[in-house]
This record gives structure tokens, C-alpha cells and sequence, in this order.
């Protein structure tokens, strides 16, 4: 026997979408335990198997996933192993690595793979270096299917051991049908999942090409540029881009309808020569680090208020319709508290606690190069100390506009400090935020076809400004990654149950865009 709830909500779903109601359907669903997948693949699944073909070819593709999982895990495995870390300009040949990995995966497939050269980085200290190059591929040019190109990353954020976690972090480690590792979730996982679908058919209902970068936890560095360069090229029959890069809320699928964007910050206080022991110097020269600290704590308000003149004020407000939608979200906060490990929250009720995470900027300050910060003891005085520091930001703020307040603010206090020591303050990530219209006919139909969640995501696509300013095409976002997969943090991992049933959402939703395309409408953008 299956809930009650389960059959209502095939029988609604199938209604929805016109599909012909039988029992036969609903025990095809039924016997898929379907009812655990997301509720977008029960939409996508539907109207595949509507087509007793297509029916058929859809639990053919299904069985290969499923006979291919280990293989799968182990190609997600070589890729984590890979210590792609963008930030870090040591593990640059680590990231040039992992595209050269990718690159060959796709090209073994058949692909028409490039290595596209998107030029070099300049640090902090006026040097150079190489940028990873970004992979495109193609797999099929029929001028009568519909063509998507897929974006993704496979760059990650810094992970050690000592940082808390439970394994190596780059080691792919499977407890418990999670699948532990940096960058699992964020964003190789989900990459993989997309290949793995081309890979599964021998016949693509649609063309299908791919964007795939090594800097996107750093700006997405050079990508804009290349974006530009291909649009008359590469992008010009593109018909949809997909995405899979952030999470879940909640259990409850969600469609994302924005990002915050990112503007990072270093702050440099340089003083004395070099470094100077505090018991013979202390006392007698004003330290860079006190100066740090000091301009840092004018940032923002024990109670989350930026202090920045400007940065507030430009925000867009909140409507009536906004606050009803988040009300109605699937949040539990106690949930989320015991998440996180923490007592208290800035924010006691729902409303405010979503609309702050997502639709208001906020300040964090990330940590302090310079300063003395491994085990033990140290009695020195910091030469220089570096903050780094980051404002996410919403509509209606613009990352140039951002830049000149916060350099303009902190300049200002520091001058009130009358040091001898010099500030120096640097953006090195201008990425925009991104909003869609949820009234949108692909927002309406999904609203109207399946229960799900419309949310917001807090972090940052740095590309998805770009793709829509430079298409002028709308964006979607559905992600596959659980609300729980600790993105950026200790313990990062993907469900080896939902990178399996992704790969499989992955290969109905091409189904759906191969038969009828999505709206009918050529010229759109979807980012899943």
C-alpha cells in the first residue's frame, strides 16, 4: 500500500498536465517508489510516459543509471580527489588539472571539446597567473532538435582536515548512503550528473553543450568576457542554459527565483618594516592589527545592521506579495537552530529570518591574513594583517556603486584614526545578484502542476547576471542538492540517492524538451 497523500497528488499531477488518468500509470509511479523523487521528476516523468515510446525509453535510460551507479560514485570520487581550489593560487595546477579531466571525460564521450583560454588573473601583489581554461563541448548540431547548454563548475572552496572535518575532504567518503567530500554537492556532483545523462542515451532527444569553468567560487574570473565572445558563436542557437548549482530549503523540492550577489573585499593595514615582538615594541607603535580591528567593527551592528551609508538604502523594499510568499515556505526554525548548531538567531520569526538570508544585503567578515592563527603561542606584532571580508548584495545594488561606498566609508574612518599605518582596500570579486519575474508562464505552470517551495538562494551564481544580461533571456533554478549537503562548510556531501535520481530527473526533463520543448517558447534560458 502507498499514503493517500502520494495518490492524490499523482492523480492531481496527472490531471494538471493533461495527462490521460489510469491505474496503470500510477502503478508505474507507485512501483518507482516515486513518491521519494522530486517533485519536479514526477512532472517531467509524467508527461514522458504519456508516450508509450518514450514510456518505454525512459525506464531503459533508468536501469542504465542504476547499473552504472558505482561507476559513477567512482568518477566522482577521481574528480574530489582533485584539490581544485580557485582560491589558492598554489593549487592553480589543480585546477588546471580538473579541466583538463573534464575536458577528457567529455571528449571520450564524443564530444566536440575545447580548451577555451580566458587569460590570466592579476593578484593582489601586481602578479599574474593563468586562469583555468573553460570547457566547452558539443553533442549533436540536428537544426531540427531543440539545443540546451548545461553551465557548471568544478572549482571548490578550501577544505582541511583540521578544519573540523570528520574525513579527508578529498577523499570521497560513502557513510551511510552519503557521499562526503569537498566540493560533492558544490558543484561536481551535479556536473557529473548532467554527463552522465549524455552519456546514457544513444540518441539525444535535444542538442546538448556545455560550459564548464574552474573559477566560479572566485567571480568567475574571465567569464564574463568569454561569454560576450561566444554569444555570436557558441550561445547563438542555444535555445536553453541549465544550471544545477545551489540547494534545497527544506524536504520540499523549491524553484529558486534569485541570488544575493558578491562583493569581496581585502582591507590591507600595513605598518612597521616587518614583524616586532609585542614585550620589546608593545607600547611604543601603533599596531596594523588594533587599526584592523577597529575599521572592521564600524561595518556592522551587533544586531546586523550595516553601517555603511548607501548600502540600506538601496535596497529594494519588501512587497505585500513577497512577505505572503515567504510566509506560506516550508522553514521550520528550531530545525534550522539545531542545523547549525546554535541558541539563537537574528531573527525569531520565519518571514524575517528568509527575507534576511535572502533579499538583504549583510556583512561578514571572513578572516585575517597576516595574523598569527595556528596552535600555541606567538608574542609578535603583525607588520601587516589583511581582512577579507564580504557584502552580499540584492537588488537594486551594483557592485561598482558597492565598491566606492565601502572604500570611501572605511577610508573616512580610518582618517579619524590619525594612524601612521596605510589602508589599502581592495574589491576582488564585483559578482551581480539576480532576480526573475515569478509571474513568468514557467513559474506559473509549475506552480500550478506540483506543490513545491519558491524560493531564494542566499549564496551567489556569479554567471546568471551575465547569461540573462547578455542573452536577454529569462532564468529558472532547480536545484537536485539537499538542504543539508553543508555547501562551503565541514563535511560537505551529496546523497548518493540524489545524485542517482538526478541524473534520472536530468534525462526526463531532456525528454520533455525533445518532444515539446518547455512553453514552446525558443529563446529562453532554464537553470536547473
Amino acid at each position: 500500500m502507498f499514503p493517500i497523500n502520494v495518490y492524490v497528488q499523482l492523480c492531481g499531477l496527472l490531471n494538471c498536465i493533461s495527462v490521460p488518468f489510469s491505474e496503470h500509470i500510477l502503478l508505474f509511479l507507485l512501483q518507482m517508489k516515486i513518491w521519494q523523487l522530486p517533485s519536479v521528476l514526477l512532472l517531467l516523468i509524467s508527461s514522458v510516459i504519456s508516450h508509450p515510446h518514450n514510456l518505454f525509453e525512459y525506464n531503459e535510460l533508468s536501469e542504465y543509471v542504476d547499473s552504472h551507479q558505482e561507476e559513477y560514485v567512482q568518477t566522482l570520487r577521481d574528480w574530489v580527489a582533485v584539490e581544485s581550489d580557485s582560491s589558492d593560487v598554489l593549487k592553480r595546477p589543480d585546477c588546471h588539472r580538473m579541466m583538463d579531466m573534464t575536458a577528457e571525460k567529455l571528449r571520450a564521450m564524443g564530444g566536440k571539446v575545447e580548451l577555451v583560454d580566458i587569460g590570466v588573473q592579476e593578484l593582489p601583489n601586481g602578479q599574474t597567473v593563468d586562469l583555468p581554461k573553460v570547457v566547452t563541448a558539443q553533442f549533436g548540431s540536428d537544426p531540427s532538435k531543440q539545443t540546451v547548454c548545461v553551465y557548471g563548475h568544478v572549482d571548490v572552496q578550501p577544505a582541511k582536515l583540521e578544519d573540523g572535518w570528520a574525513t579527508d575532504p578529498y577523499n570521497l567518503t560513502d557513510i551511510d548512503g552519503n557521499l562526503y567530500g569537498r566540493g560533492a554537492s558544490d558543484n561536481k556532483a551535479p556536473v557529473l550528473a548532467w554527463i552522465h545523462t549524455v552519456e546514457a542515451y544513444q540518441d539525444l532527444p535535444v542538442n546538448v553543450k556545455f560550459i564548464i569553468e574552474g573559477m566560479e567560487e572566485t567571480g568567475s574570473n574571465g567569464l564574463d568576457a568569454m561569454i560576450m565572445a561566444q554569444r555570436d558563436s557558441f550561445l547563438s542557437d542555444v535555445d536553453y542554459i541549465l544550471i544545477s548549482d545551489c540547494g534545497w530549503l527544506s524536504r520540499r523540492p523549491a524553484l529558486t527565483y534569485g541570488t544575493r550577489g558578491n562583493c569581496y573585499f581585502f582591507a590591507e593595514v600595513e605598518g612597521p618594516k616587518q614583524d616586532l615582538h609585542s614585550g620589546v615594541y608593545g607600547g611604543t607603535v601603533i599596531e596594523p592589527m588594533t587599526d584592523l580591528i577597529g575599521i572592521l567593527d564600524t561595518l556592522i551592528s551587533p544586531s546586523g545592521k550595516i553601517l555603511i551609508p548607501g548600502i540600506r538604502e538601496a535596497v529594494a523594499p519588501l512587497s505585500d506579495e513577497e512577505w505572503k510568499m515567504y510566509q506560506d515556505i516550508e522553514f521550520d526554525i528550531e530545525s534550522y537552530k539545531s542545523k547549525i548548531g546554535v541558541s539563537q538567531l537574528m531573527y525569531n520569526n520565519k518571514v524575517d529570518l528568509l527575507a534576511h538570508r535572502w533579499r538583504y544585503p549583510t556583512v561578514t567578515v571572513h578572516g585575517i591574513e597576516g595574523a598569527f592563527s595556528a596552535p600555541g603561542t606567538k608574542t609578535v606584532i603583525p607588520a601587516k594583517v589583511i581582512a577579507k571580508f564580504s557584502i552580499r548584495q540584492v537588488p537594486n545594488m551594483d557592485p561598482a556603486v558597492v565598491k566606492k561606498q565601502v572604500t570611501d566609508y572605511l577610508n573616512s574612518v580610518f582618517a579619524k584614526r590619525k594612524s601612521p599605518n596605510k589602508l589599502k582596500v581592495t574589491m576582488v570579486i564585483g559578482a551581480k545578484p539576480w532576480l526573475a519575474d515569478t509571474k513568468h508562464p514557467l513559474y506559473e505552470a509549475g506552480k500550478a502542476a506540483v506543490k513545491r517551495d519558491l524560493i531564494r538562494e542566499g549564496g551567489t551564481i556569479p554567471i546568471a547576471k551575465t547569461f540573462e544580461d547578455v542573452t536577454g533571456k529569462s532564468i529558472i533554478m532547480l536545484p537536485i542538492g539537499g538542504f543539508d549537503d553543508g555547501l562551503h562548510s565541514q563535511n560537505e556531501k551529496m546523497s548518493r540517492y540524489n545524485y542517482i535520481e538526478g541524473t534520472k530527473l536530468f534525462i526526463a526533463y531532456l525528454h520533455e524538451v525533445g518532444i515539446k520543448g518547455v512553453g514552446n517558447e525558443r529563446g529562453l534560458v532554464l537553470t536547473f
